[in-house]
């Protein structure tokens, strides 16, 4: 408990400190007044319905949303547009599927996500599970591009493509028909698209926001050398006699992990997911009073020979301090798988078979470079194929990273 409330209050220190960072941005109001600001800017994996602003000479936060402003955006990054569409909310997960062909249109104003602007417009918008596209042309009304799965049985998924022939239909210079047949109803496959009809039609002030801007870097492998703070109790059962309990020394130990990790693309590249196998070891030796205070008292030596290969699979948030510096939090589920471990007491012998267990981290990078990082662990049974027999093994971890790429 007292190991939760520290990580708690780690975390809190993190969210208290961590810099809010504003960009330069704008938005247009309903009376169409412009407004140069600077945007905290969240690259929003769900289309926003509001936003936080400060302008340059107040520090002062101060929030805008979708019914009074009708455009914003953040400079040579995004833009959103507020629009009212049909909007068809049919979902791709599969247990999710709809068994009607034509889309089920309705109502919503929301703000549209630019990823193309020119002659031609394309728009994105998110939300959850759903996915959808819109165009327009010349500034005619914004529709969907319709694509959509449904069950024509009931074990058999098939699609509108009807979006193919939307395109066909509107988008008639430089682009033909096999090309268009190809497509996937993807943003990077339809902006290539409109780019090529925005080129042909002459379109000279053209702009894809669904370009890389900056340099995201969607993967690391990280080598992670560190020292362990081991310790272990067993308990032993029995009908005839009180629990028999053993505690090991606390052992310092050392680890070496290989980490991947893979930076989610939203959000401004705070969430990651990662996976990391490790090599640990612990051995201890302890003298125990048996059947203590009795005529048969009597010591016994005791030994731990415990090695294993763990795999954590977890997430992690990053909390940007400077253009250099971030602070972030991570939590995994460890799957651990024994390598020719035993316990020995006297002449038994205990083969280990480990359970897995959660752990929680803590840690600072560097220059996207050098990291650190204190994790803790919850306790895992490692005598988990024995009736009579339990265990409480736990770890911390003061973890040193370097980025290989």
């Amino acid at each position: 408990m007292k190991k939760i409330s520290l990580f708690a209050g780690l975390v809190s220190v993190c969210l208290f400190n961590a810099q809010i960072k504003f960009e330069k941005g704008y938005f247009i109001d309903n009376s169409g007044q412009r407004s140069d600001v600077l945007i905290k800017n969240l690259d929003w994996k769900n289309n926003p319905t509001e936003f936080e602003y400060k302008t340059e000479s107040s520090s002062d936060i101060k929030k805008e949303n979708i019914k009074n402003i009708q455009e914003f955006g953040v400079d040579q990054e995004s833009k959103y547009i507020r629009k009212t569409v049909l909007i068809d909310y049919s979902s791709e997960i599969l247990d999710k599927i709809s068994q009607e062909r034509k889309p089920e249109f309705k109502e919503a104003t929301v703000f549209l996500k630019y990823l193309v602007e020119g002659k031609a417009d394309l728009f994105f918008y998110e939300n959850n599970d759903i996915q959808k596209l819109f165009f327009s042309v010349d500034d005619s009304n914004v529709k969907q591009l319709v694509y959509k799965s449904y069950y024509l049985t009931n074990s058999q998924i098939t699609y509108n493509e009807d979006y193919k022939n939307q395109l066909t239909e509107n988008l008639n210079c430089g682009i033909d028909g096999k090309q268009i047949q190809k497509l996937k109803y993807q943003p990077n496959d339809l902006t290539k698209v409109f780019m090529s009809y925005n080129a042909c039609s002459n379109g000279t002030n053209t702009v894809n926001y669904n370009q890389v801007t900056e340099k995201k870097d969607l993967f690391n492998l990280n080598i992670r050398p560190g020292i362990n703070f081991s310790n272990l109790k067993t308990i032993s059962s029995s009908y005839y006699y009180a629990d028999e309990v053993t505690k090991f020394d606390r052992e310092v130990s050392f680890r070496i992990g290989l980490e991947a990790e893979f930076i989610l693309p939203f959000n401004k590249n705070k969430w990651a997911i990662f996976a990391e196998p490790t090599y640990q070891y612990y051995k201890s030796e302890t003298e125990s009073i048996v059947y203590p205070g009795q005529f048969f008292e009597a010591k016994s030596t005791r030994s731990t020979d415990y090695k294993s290969i763990e795999v954590p699979f977890g997430i992690r948030h990053y909390f940007f301090l400077n253009d250099k510096s971030k602070v972030f939090i991570n939590a995994a589920y460890v799957f651990d798988f024994q390598i020719n471990s035993k316990i020995q007491y006297d002449y038994q012998t205990l083969n280990i078979n480990s359970g897995n267990n959660l752990v929680f981290g803590i840690g600072y990078k560097y220059n996207d470079k050098f990291s650190a990082e204190f994790r803790a662990s919850t306790n895992r049974n490692i005598l988990q194929n024995y009736n009579n027999w339990t265990s409480k093994y736990q770890t911390m971890s003061l973890i040193l990273g370097y980025t290989l790429f």
